[in-house]
């Protein structure tokens, strides 16, 4: 008599990975695009804060962004060394997939879900802090040949703030952040420091210093038509 088949135990599936994008607004880093490797570049790393993330793809605020299937590497505090392609570029930043192992990405699902439930990096309104993160970082400086140069605010306070941008910059040299005029007096890894000539008063640091391109035309053109005309 024929002996019955023992059936086959089925090997358990992996639990699914969880790749819904997570908000962590205002995690701060630094990046590279990899295609500058080799380049004569004395600005090899730029600010930037991660605004969404999953094990799969990250969306960045950048104040330099890239083209589609451009490499790049950006450091985080939090996760480490994070490397992949830019998939879609953004109004301030990118997105850009994550090239990784199954075990990697499943660490960082792991991470990301933690810090979710436990880390908080949403901007603090509180005065006490001497210095604030912005809620939108992008920003632009004008150079004194009038030049406007898109950047990235770091953090601010009523005297000065911290400035990522694509611009050669040495001590002392003056410049407007904003409607804001300064002159850098430290340099950071990444970006630079700019001291106020004049306090801010903490209500206005956000209206002052935080001007997109088109924000900071049309504020100045309206100042230039409120001027007295010369005689």
């Amino acid at each position: 008599m024929a002996q019955a088949r023992q059936a086959v135990p089925r090997k358990a599936e992996p639990p699914r990975l969880d790749d819904r994008l997570r908000f962590l607004t205002n995690m701060p880093g630094r990046y590279r695009l990899e295609k500058w490797d080799g380049a004569e570049r004395k600005i090899p790393y730029f600010a930037c804060r991660v605004q969404r993330i999953s094990p799969v793809t990250m969306f960045l605020s950048a104040p330099i962004g890239g083209n589609v299937n451009d490499w790049v590497t950006a450091h985080f505090e939090e996760f480490g060394v994070l490397r992949g392609q830019i998939t879609r570029p953004l109004g301030f930043g990118f997105a850009m997939s994550l090239e990784m192992s199954q075990e990697e990405r499943e660490r960082l699902a792991s991470h990301v879900l933690w810090l979710e439930k436990h880390k908080n990096f949403e901007v603090s309104e509180h005065r006490r802090y001497r210095r604030i993160t912005p809620k939108n970082p992008q920003s632009t400086l004008i150079v004194a040949d009038g030049s406007m140069i898109d950047c990235f605010v770091i953090d601010m306070s009523m005297t000065g703030a911290a400035v990522s941008a694509d611009l050669d910059v040495e001590i002392g040299m003056p410049m407007a952040l904003g409607t804001v005029v300064g002159r850098v007096v430290r340099m950071l890894d990444p970006g630079f420091a700019i001291e106020f000539l004049a306090r801010v008063d903490f209500d206005g640091l956000e209206h002052q210093l935080i001007c997109p391109r088109p924000d900071l035309r049309k504020r100045l053109a309206a100042a230039s038509k409120t001027l007295p005309e010369k005689c």
